[in-house]
Order: structure tokens, then sequence, then C-alpha cells
């Protein structure tokens, strides 16, 4: 089941860091954020998760909860989770039905060889368990403040209302 803008999310169940289960139904009353990520402790996935820790009380406070998502083991997740101070969870999706879910799995070329790999998306879910925005195929610098900024603009949307 693919997902789609302005329509709820299809059924799923995760495992994340912090032995808590994130489902699509997990966090309704709440905006929840995926951010997915091709791996832990890569250059830029390091920068990206560290830029969300660094918004992360901006988050919170309008709101929502940050989830960063990839095919890493819980090992790798909690290794990385403790080693940035990341105060989210991370979900580990080694089976990939979420990243096909989202759509985010992507051939690559690295190396000069093909390679299947994530392509840095991040979604965003309101209270209801509507998607409202994606972004796919991004670039770091910016992101972060991109999203929280629609985070924002969906309470500001809610209070008007």
């Amino acid at each position: 089941m693919a997902i789609v803008v302005n329509k709820p999310l299809p059924e799923f169940e995760a495992n994340a860091t912090g032995g808590i289960k994130v489902s699509n139904t997990s966090h309704n009353g709440q905006v929840m954020i995926l951010y997915f990520y091709p791996k832990d402790n890569t250059p830029g996935c390091t920068t990206e998760a560290m830029q969300f820790r660094d918004k992360y009380k901006d988050f919170v406070k309008a709101g929502a909860a940050v989830f960063g998502v990839s095919r890493d083991n819980m090992k790798s997740h909690d290794e990385f989770k403790e080693k940035l101070e990341l105060p989210f969870e991370l979900i580990a999706d080694t089976e990939e039905k979420m990243c096909h879910m989202f759509g985010v799995v992507k051939n690559k070329i690295m190396y000069g060889k093909k390679v299947k790999g994530i392509e840095r998306s991040t979604f965003l879910i309101n209270e209801e368990g509507i998607l409202t925005h994606e972004w796919r195929g991004l670039k770091v610098p910016g992101h972060v403040e991109e999203v929280l900024k629609a985070v924002k603009s969906l309470k500001a949307l809610k209070k008007a209302a």
C-alpha cells in the first residue's frame, strides 16, 4: 500500500529504540515526523540527525514527535542515538517494509555499481494520521527549518479552524 498526500497513512507497525512501537495510529492527536535516511554514522545522516536534535525542543513545543527511519538494526541505532545524544527515537526498518510503503527505496550508483539505497525523505503526518507534506530526495542544509515551519503552519491552521 503506497502513501498519498492528504490521505490517512496505511497500517504499519515498527520497532524503535527505547523499546517502543510506532504505528500509523500510535501518535494520533500529535503531529508525527518520519524522516528516512540512508545509514547511521555517515556524514549527511549524522548532520541531519544533529539538526533534528538541535531543533527537537521546538518540534516538541509545536506538538510534534520526531522519528528517524533507516534500514540499520537496533544495535546500530542505539549506538548512533547515544553517540549523538539524540532525544528522539530511531525506527529500525531492517525488512524495508516502511521504506517500500513510503517509496523511498531507489536505485543509486555508488562507485560505478548500481545499488539499492534509501532516498533521503521526510514525511509530516497531522494529528488525525493524514499525510500532509512530503519532501523527497532532499538536501540536508535548511531542511529541518523547513519541516519545523510546516509543523507550525499545521498548528496555525488548526487554531484558525
